[in-house]
């Protein structure tokens, strides 16, 4: 026997604020958060000059200094936004966090980067002196994870996610998982990623990035016959599952409830998209929830604002869920947040689907021919009531998923 899934707390970080009241006013005041990086000028032969920056976070004074020893910056992020989110929850400092019920699925593309510079010299100069103790811990793909678990003592099982774009939401697509089947009666979920001109160079060398260096405001376009390339962003999001019988027995406020999962890869190529396989993971999630396509009401798309990207993925939602439902990319607000889109996404998919208004993607203008006829939200945002939303991602190595998310006022 399965059992329901709900999100009892939610909590974030990105380049447009920290909580859905300030990133709300931004989005509608057609704010983004994508700036020009004028320190990249220093190097050579990279050609984007664009990001999504997490601008004036510090919590070194928040937290015991023996704690953020083993974190770097996409550490910091992914234990704070899980602090936001156990708030909301009412379980910040609740002993049930050490009980052995709670346990942590989370991830990110890569640990942080100091660290490796630090390896780098070892090897090829020959000395350690910038290396320490923690400096392993703080670079290594699990890092996220296995931080949150030590700093509110989560006795649970570890679930890691490192698949880039897709390690926010499988790591919520998991954690679900583990709830469902009766591993866990309570989740920490979700994914961050710190900002490193290395994460835009891998991207530069694809010729996949935006070159608006002078009108940051202007890009990324996703699904726009204008765009020139993505722009990559930072940020952390955090959500707390828990089985609805659970959650309703300790009287928590419920969100939403997770209905439907699906994950799998193309097995084709590592970068180039793949329709096909975008098309069964829709549908896997339909399945998994045992609804229709009909049954959705709003589609969070990847929307990278790259050519064959937002082609492949557009044809698959349209394959899949036909013409007649909004979509919208956030990724137009906040860049590519990599391993933390996926949960920034449902995060704020979550908020929208409780207030009722949708962003519109921001600067689609003009959709790409080659895209498929989909209702694209654009120039304003909607008022939608909004009973199922989907949520999909899809990353490097063909990784795709799909999250359904059901509003709490349809519970």
């Amino acid at each position: 026997m399965t059992r329901r899934v709900v999100v009892t707390g939610m909590g974030g970080v990105t380049s447009l604020g920290e909580d859905w009241s300030a990133i709300e006013a931004n989005m509608r005041a057609g704010k983004t958060g994508i700036r020009r990086m004028e320190s990249w000028d220093f190097y050579d032969g990279l050609n984007t000059r664009l990001a999504g920056p997490v601008e004036g976070f510090d919590v070194d004074k928040r937290y015991p200094r023996k704690a953020l020893r083993s974190m770097g910056p996409v550490s910091k992020m992914a234990v704070y936004a899980t602090e936001r989110a156990l708030e909301v929850a009412g379980l910040l400092n609740d002993p049930l966090l050490k009980s052995g019920k709670v346990g942590v699925a989370y991830g990110s593309s890569f640990g942080s980067t100091k660290p490796v510079i630090a390896f780098t010299d070892l090897i090829r100069d020959g000395h350690s002196r910038d290396l320490s103790a923690t400096s392993y811990v703080k670079m290594m793909g699990h890092t996220t994870a296995v931080n949150i678990g030590v700093f509110y003592g989560l006795s649970g099982r570890v679930i890691p996610t490192s698949s880039a774009c897709t390690s926010g939401s499988q790591g919520i697509g998991y954690a679900y998982e583990a709830i469902k089947f009766g591993m866990q009666d309570l989740m920490v979920a979700g994914g961050a990623e710190e900002l490193c001109p290395t994460m835009a160079a891998v991207f530069d060398t694809l010729y996949a990035t935006s070159i608006r260096n002078d009108t940051p405001h202007l890009t990324p376009r996703p699904f726009d016959k204008d765009r020139d390339g993505l722009v990559i962003g930072e940020g952390a999001a955090t959500l707390i599952l828990e089985e609805y019988e659970h959650a309703k027995a300790r009287g928590a406020i419920i969100l939403a409830e997770i209905v439907g999962f699906s994950t799998n890869s193309d097995g084709r190529h590592i970068t180039n998209p793949t329709q096909a396989t975008m098309e069964t993971a829709i549908q896997g999630a339909l399945d998994n929830a045992s609804l229709t396509a009909a049954d959705i009401d709003f589609i969070s798309g990847h929307g990278t604002a790259t050519e064959q990207g937002d082609v492949a993925e557009s044809q698959a939602t349209r394959s899949v869920l036909g013409a007649n439902t909004p979509l919208h990319s956030l990724k137009s607000y906040f860049g590519h947040s990599l391993g933390a889109c996926g949960s920034i996404e449902a995060w704020l998919g979550i908020a929208m689907m409780q207030g009722g208004w949708f962003a519109a993607t921001a600067n689609l203008e003009n959709v790409d021919a080659a895209c498929a006829d989909i209702d694209y939200v654009m120039g304003a945002g909607r008022e939608i009531a909004v009973t199922h939303l989907i949520s999909n991602n899809f990353a490097f190595g063909g990784i795709n998923t799909s999250l359904i998310f059901r509003n709490a006022a349809a519970l």
